[in-house]
Order: C-alpha cells, then sequence, then structure tokens
C-alpha cells in the first residue's frame, strides 16, 4: 500500500500540497483528477522519492521513500507525462535495461526483465531502434517498459493518453487493463477520462492541495465538473 499522510509540500512560497492524506491499496486502479496546479503531478512524485515532503510522510508497504528511495523506485514505476523526459539512452533495449542494470542485477535476469517487458507492450523484437524515430505512441509504450522492467508493483502514468491518436491510445489502453488484471496497482493521473473511467475502481479529485473527491467511479463522475474534468458520459 501506498500511504501519504498528513503531506505538506511548497514550491517557494506556493503550498501545492496541504495537509494531504491518500493511500492506494495493492492492486487497485485509480484515476487522479483536478485542475491544473492542484498538485497531481506534485503528488504522485512523492510516491518513489522524487520528491520529498516538507512535512509528513509518504510510505510504499510500511517504508518511508525518503529513508530508502532505491526501494520506493523498485516498488513504483513512474511514466511521465512527456516520454521523452525519463528516456536515457538512445535506443530502446538500452533504455529500458537501464533500471534493472542500476539494480546491480545479473545479465541475465537483466535481459529476461527487457524481453518481458518489451514484449508486454508489443516492441518485441526492437530493442535496437532509436528512440527518436519511435512514433509518439510507440514512445508511451517504451517508457511503460522502461517502467515494467523494474517490475513495480505500483505504475503511476501522468496523462499516458495525452496527444495519441485512437490506434495508439486503444494500445496503451489494452496494456494497462492487462497489467491491472495481473495485479499491479494503477495510479493514472488524467484530465479525460474517456475510456478510463470504465476500467478504474476509484477515482480522488484534488484541489488546492487537498483531497476533496475520493469514490466509485459512477458516483465520482456526478461531481467530477466542478473540477473542471469532463464527465465522459457527457
Amino acid at each position: 500500500m501506498i500511504t501519504a499522510r498528513n503531506v505538506t509540500f511548497r514550491y517557494d512560497e506556493r503550498t501545492v500540497l496541504d495537509g494531504l492524506s491518500l493511500s492506494i491499496p495493492d492492486g487497485e486502479f485509480c484515476l487522479l483528477v483536478g485542475p491544473n496546479g492542484s498538485g497531481k503531478t506534485t503528488l504522485v512524485r512523492h510516491f518513489n522519492a522524487l520528491l520529498t515532503p516538507d512535512s509528513g510522510t509518504v510510505t510504499v508497504d510500511g517504508t518511508d521513500v525518503t529513508e530508502r528511495p532505491v526501494v520506493a523506485r523498485t516498488s513504483v514505476g513512474m511514466v511521465f507525462q512527456q516520454p521523452r523526459d525519463q528516456f536515457v539512452a538512445s535506443t530502446v533495449g538500452a533504455d529500458v535495461a537501464f533500471g534493472p542494470e542500476n539494480l546491480g542485477l545479473s545479465h541475465e535476469e537483466i535481459d529476461r526483465r527487457v524481453e518481458a517487458a518489451l514484449s508486454a507492450v508489443d516492441l518485441a523484437g526492437r530493442g535496437d531502434e532509436r528512440l527518436d524515430e519511435l512514433s509518439g505512441g510507440e514512445q508511451a509504450r517504451a517508457a511503460i517498459a522502461g517502467a515494467l522492467a523494474m517490475d513495480p508493483d505500483y505504475l503511476v502514468l501522468d496523462e499516458p493518453l495525452a496527444g495519441l491518436d485512437w490506434p495508439a491510445r486503444e494500445t496503451v489502453l489494452a496494456h494497462l487493463g492487462d497489467l491491472h488484471e495481473q495485479g499491479t496497482a494503477l495510479v493514472v493521473v488524467t484530465h479525460d477520462l474517456r475510456d478510463l473511467h470504465e476500467r478504474a475502481e476509484r477515482i480522488v479529485g484534488l484541489d488546492d492541495g487537498q483531497v476533496v473527491l475520493d469514490d466509485d467511479p459512477p458516483t465520482a463522475l456526478d461531481r467530477v465538473a466542478d473540477l473542471g474534468v469532463r464527465d465522459p458520459r457527457c
């Protein structure tokens, strides 16, 4: 379980998270919504110690992420809104292998993880291709593969469908559904609930750095318009 307790975080003088508390159980598919500046991306970057709270704590399976960030980053995979922002190598295979290599795993285990991760996102056999020559949808899938190679229990995705055409969108959605069925917890930060609300089990809404909505999708959708999020049923 990911647990944030009374988390406050400030950028300069601006409070972005204001005593926020939230838990993400194992295996849950949760959507995180809210207006721009509400604290969504800031919150999820605390889940694997990319950011450190000014006060409060974030734990993953009982471990404080600021005390053991490597453990947190192994358990919580992160896929940024712009996949290019997280690529660290020039080719697909080298990028996917980067995380496992930094865990000090054997070459055999690294190769196994890379092969499994690429297969999971329909990029098997394309490890030698350059990332900058992939389409937007392929880059999104490569970024997911890089996170999957860490064998995470939780996968956090920030606007994973933004800018994708329909075929690419459909492919990413299918892979997210498969991961959820296999027991991976998913936290998706999004402004666009289309095709996601039917798959999710929970919608959490943030505003001014606080949780203002937390319910099952059918109930939560009646209130998302208050957060500037379009009800996909309309």
